[in-house]
Parts: structure tokens; sequence; C-alpha cells
């Protein structure tokens, strides 16, 4: 029988790791400079002290600017009134935050199964969510993709616990940035109509707020800057880990994308239908980042919880070779190896590698475990915990 580490032990053991994670976010990836945020207060700034218009605002000379809905800026506006040191230690511990409650609703139950140290085994896990490159660069560049999976997750614990608001924050977060209307879709799909009413009427009230507060600049986003994809960048730069970002690199027809979107949605919606909610917001989660015109590196936090759903059926089943595949996942998602091709994306190996991303993606999306006969063992079981 194994002998329990001691607290001095695993004192040690986190402290080495916490070490070494702290030199590699130092030395090997590109630090992002909290550009995003940047972006965001800037804009407010620029929308509330400045009396400019919100979507003419281009930060710091660049060509980049605020592109998500006017319900986004007002939720945003504090940045306004904050100075810069402060917005910056807002969106650390904020994130920071965001990842301890998926460990806590993710993982815990998960240690809690295998009679693992707990505190020891959240915080190297947490500290691996700082390697995987998705989540470094969202607190790198200061986004919002953590708080916005973290709202959808909270609609998930509503869903399985039978809250009757269940739906309320899928709403709000398709409110601040498009992404999460996928969600909608799921619970139409799986027959959640009463929580997908919940959700599709939260966003409409949300923009509607934003419509009364903001009139002409809901203007200008709905009807104009929505609909301008050169605002968000190029579609084939390599950060662009979307089915439509493979087509750019690949220079293929246009119809290549709704084609393949079709696809990856007939997949979705055949695979949800055997699902449990948490297999099935997983799911959705992969497709949104799929089927999305623009999904940047840090977007692919949305994957987390696949990952997560992945690493616990391995656990179970005892299976020493999927476990390794998934560490494999793991380190080729934490590796930037795909800004290899950050110049260019011919030839064959660079037709595979700059799209990496975009292949572990559908190759979750395929490995997530739907079967029927699994149900049982699953959420609000043992993997999930909604208390």
């Amino acid at each position: 029988m194994r002998r329990p580490l001691s607290p001095y032990g695993q004192i040690l053991i986190v402290a080495v790791a916490a070490l070494a994670v702290g030199v590699f976010l130092v030395t090997v990836p590109t630090f992002r400079e909290f550009f995003d945020l940047g972006v965001y207060r800037g804009a407010v700034r620029y929308w509330l002290l400045d009396g400019g218009d919100l979507y003419d605002f281009l930060y710091n000379d660049t060509e980049y600017g605020f592109t998500y809905p006017p319900f986004a800026a007002l939720v945003l506006s504090p940045l306004a009134l904050t100075s810069w040191p402060v917005a910056v230690a807002g969106s650390i511990v904020v994130n920071t935050a965001a990842v301890v409650l998926l460990l806590r609703w993710f993982v815990a139950p998960v240690v809690r199964r295998h009679g693992r140290p707990m505190w020891m085994t959240c915080s190297l896990v947490f500290l691996a969510v700082l390697v995987f490159e998705p989540a470094r660069d969202t607190f790198s560049f200061g986004q919002v993709n953590l708080v916005l999976l973290l709202l959808v997750c909270l609609d998930l614990r509503a869903l399985i616990s039978g809250r009757r608001w269940a739906g309320a924050f899928i709403g709000i977060a398709s409110a601040i940035k498009l992404t999460p209307v996928v969600f909608i879709g799921y619970l139409i799909v799986t027959r959640q109509y009463r929580a997908a009413a919940v959700a599709a009427g939260t966003a409409a009230g949300a923009t509607l707020l934003a419509v009364l507060v903001a009139p002409a600049t809901s203007a200008q986003f709905w009807l104009g800057a929505l609909w301008d994809t050169d605002r968000v960048g190029r579609l084939e730069y390599v950060s662009n880990q979307s089915l439509r970002g493979v087509v750019a690199r690949l220079e293929l027809p246009s119809a290549f994308w709704p084609a393949a979107v079709a696809l990856v949605l007939a997949l979705w919606f055949l695979r949800v239908q055997r699902a449990d909610h948490v297999a099935g917001f997983a799911a959705t989660g992969i497709v949104a980042c799929l089927i999305s015109p623009v999904t940047w590196v840090h977007h692919l936090v949305w994957l987390l919880p696949a990952l997560f759903l992945l690493t616990d059926a391995a656990l179970r089943a005892g299976s020493r070779r999927r476990l390794a595949a998934l560490f494999a996942v793991y380190v080729i998602l934490s590796s930037s190896v795909v800004w290899l091709w950050w110049a260019g994306a011919d030839g064959f190996l660079a037709a595979i590698g700059s799209n990496t991303y975009v292949w572990i993606s559908i190759g979750l999306l395929v490995a997530l475990p739907f079967r029927t006969e699994d149900r049982a063992d699953r959420p609000g079981g043992r993997l999930w915990s909604p208390a």
C-alpha cells in the first residue's frame, strides 16, 4: 500500500511545480502585455469620457478596436475610471477566480472520488491550466474568455439542479460576446425549451438595455461593425484556429467553410442527443470554436471541459494509454506549435501544423464519451456535483 505524502511533501511538490511554471511563463511564451484589456479600457474611456464613437476607437495606433456588442461595453465601463495597474490587477484576480471555480466544479469531484490529496492535486491542475496556451493567453491578453466559460458553466449547474432560472447566465454571456449563442442552440436541440427561452430572453433584454442606453452605438454595431470581419483581423492569420481559418490558410474555395460547418454541426447534433448535460456542454464549447469565423487561440479555453471530462473517463477506465494520449494533447495545446507558421502555411507539413488546434478540437469532439451505457456513472453524479 502506498504511503500517503506528508503535508510537507505536498507543499514541496507544489512549490517546485510553481517555481518551474513561473520560470516557464517568464522565459518561454510571448507576453501579450494585456493588449486586449488595453483595448477594452481604451475603448470605454474614449466612448464615455472623451465622447467618441465606441467602434471608431483604435488602440495605440493599431488596427484593433472594440469588437463586442454594446452591452459588453456597459459591463466593462468601470474600466474607464480605473488606472492601468488597477485594471491589470482586477483582470488577473477575476481570471484566477474563474479558474478556481472551474476546478472546484470539474476537478474536485474527480480528485475526491480517487482519494487523492485535494489541495495538492487541485494546485497542480491550476498550475497546469496556467501553462495551457489558451488560458495563459487569456491571462496575458487580459481577455474575458474564462469569465464567459464560467457564466455558461453556472447555467450547466443550474440545469442539472433544475433551477427555474437556468439559461440566464448563457443569455448574459451571449449579450457580452456572440460565441456563447451556440449554447442556446444546444438547449433547443436537447429540448430544454424553458432554459432556452430564459437564455434568449435574457440576451434580448440585455441587448435592449444597451439600445436604450446607447441607441446610436447599438445601431453602429448591429448595422455595421458586426458585419465588418476586417475589424477583427485577417482570417488566414495562424491564430485563427477555426474551420474558417483552415479554409483561408489552405486557400480553398469559400464554399468549403459552410460545408465543413454543416458536417460539424451534424456530428454535434447526433452526439448530444445521447449525452448528459456535462458532455453536451463540453461538446458545444468545442463546436463554438470550430464554427466561429474567428477563433483566436485564447478562445480555446472552451476546450477545458472536454479535457476534464475525457481525463475523468480515462481514470475511471484505468486506461494509461488514454491518459498518455490526453497528456500529449495537453502538451501540444500548450506548445504554441501553430506559431511556427505565423509567416505563412505553404506545403503539406504547414497545412497540418498551422491548423493543429483545429484537428485536435475535432478529435476531442469525436472522442467525448457519449455512449448511453456510461450515463449512470456520470454527472450530476460522480463527475459533477451541483451542490
